[in-house]
């Protein structure tokens, strides 16, 4: 890149000595690569930027995906082992889909779990849950927005889930409509900050519930908090708001009987929704793979769409460096010409260019995987949306930073090779 004054000139009056030919010769084009790199910043720097914006822009989706994943199986795809949950909508990207499922406004019964439990024998556990938004008041203090959870007490052993401190609901409770709550840690901190809130009445919409347990703190999905929620069991719930709200049926199966409890459960379901051997399902049955798989979908999708965007930029770069590179062929030619005069094979100088191309755009990479680390690590630290940077982003980077070196290097260094010694010599 750099005029006739670029380093290049030493090799000139040893290029015939054997040392060239071999790894010494390919370190010796690094050097000069990076002399031409240092000798003209201001235009690597700008003959860079494509690559650059390219890698920084492919690691950084890489990262947002691979820190997704990673959230997405510790925090949200997780329901507990041999675990489904039969919901009012299946899972579904096809928007005419879910319009035609609101058309038809399918809903989930009570008696649609108690026949689930009564008919499917590789169901080892059935519970009930259903949802309203309350406002919660203790003293002087409230909350809105409160996730209000009618529930059976086995859902806690079902989902996995756990109480800290006090304890969970009982089936006695259950059986006669205890006005008792388990709370979460966020409505703990918030209405009793430095208290004990075990025993203590709370007091939702126009009714008081005692509080039982505190449940484990689970932090936030997403930036929604998973910690900000009410518990009491469902017959009370059903008592304040009615019986006939739509509700999640959760399933566990016994073990090794996974498949069999999906479908004795989806039976049970087709047979009291009256849905004939042909028709589609008119409620949703939802496990761990299908919510990874819709997942894996959706970020594939995405990654595919970033990836033709990032070529475009990649091959701009590209296109850039090839420019230049054809530019140092003609700032260069009375050097490559001596270097002819001496005794330098074509392939010599085919090689000077090509290791140059290539350390450009390696050059690029690099700087493209610093900035790329450290928009993860924004990202991570300022805002709700997870970016893990992935330990492969720096090969990924240099193989990527090659090919681009090599495909748009070939041009320029072939066109140095053929240059005739006499009229490069000539060259002013």
């Amino acid at each position: 890149m750099a005029a006739s004054t670029t380093p290049l000139n030493n090799l000139a009056v040893d290029a015939t000595d054997e040392k060239y030919h071999g790894t010494a010769g390919f370190f010796e084009y690094v050097s000069v690569a990076m002399d031409s790199l240092r000798a003209n910043k201001l235009r690597s720097f700008l003959t860079l930027l494509g690559i650059i914006i390219g890698i920084t822009s492919i690691i950084s989706v890489i990262s947002i995906i691979n820190g997704l994943d990673i959230y997405w199986k510790q925090k949200v795809s997780n329901f507990g082992p041999n675990t489904f949950v039969i919901t009012q909508f299946p899972i579904t990207t096809d928007f005419d889909k879910f319009i035609e499922m609101l058309k038809r406004n399918p809903e989930i019964r009570s008696e649609d779990a108690e026949a689930i439990r009564r008919q499917c024998a590789s169901c080892d556990q059935v519970g009930v849950e259903t949802h309203k938004e309350v406002r919660v008041r203790y003293q002087n203090r409230s909350l809105e927005q409160i996730d209000m959870g009618g529930m059976t007490p086995n859902i806690m052993e079902i989902e996995g889930k756990h109480v800290e401190y006090g304890r969970s609901l009982t089936d006695w409770e259950e059986d006669h409509s205890r006005f008792v709550a388990v709370i979460g840690s966020e409505v703990a901190e918030k209405l009793f900050p430095g208290a004990d809130p075990i025993g203590k009445d709370l007091q939702i919409g126009d009714h008081w519930f005692t509080i039982v347990g505190v449940g484990e703190k689970r932090g936030t999905v997403f930036g929604f908090s998973q910690d900000n929620y009410v518990k009491v069991p469902l017959s009370t719930f059903q008592k304040i708001y009615g019986a006939r709200r739509t509700v999640n049926i959760s399933i566990k199966a016994r073990q090794g009987e996974m498949q069999q409890a999906e479908d004795q459960a989806r039976l049970v379901m087709r047979n009291r929704h009256k849905i004939d051997y042909h028709g589609e399902d008119d409620f949703g049955l939802i496990t761990s793979e299908g919510v990874n798989e819709l997942f894996n979908s959706l970020t594939r999708i995405i990654f595919s769409v970033s990836l033709f965007v990032v070529g475009i930029s990649l091959v701009v770069g590209g296109i850039v460096i090839m420019n230049i590179m054809l530019v140092s062929v003609v700032e260069r030619t009375k050097e490559i010409g001596i270097r002819k005069a001496v005794g330098a094979r074509q392939q010599d100088v085919i090689n000077q260019f090509m290791v140059e191309s290539i350390v450009l755009c390696c050059a690029g990479g690099v700087g493209g995987v610093v900035m790329a680390y450290g928009i993860s690590w924004l990202i991570a630290s300022f805002t709700p949306l997870p970016s893990s940077f992935p330990l492969y982003a720096p090969i990924l980077a240099f193989v990527l930073s090659t090919i681009i070196g090599v495909f748009f290097g070939i041009y320029p260094a072939r066109r140095a090779g053929r240059l005739d010694p006499i009229e490069a010599l000539r060259a002013e």
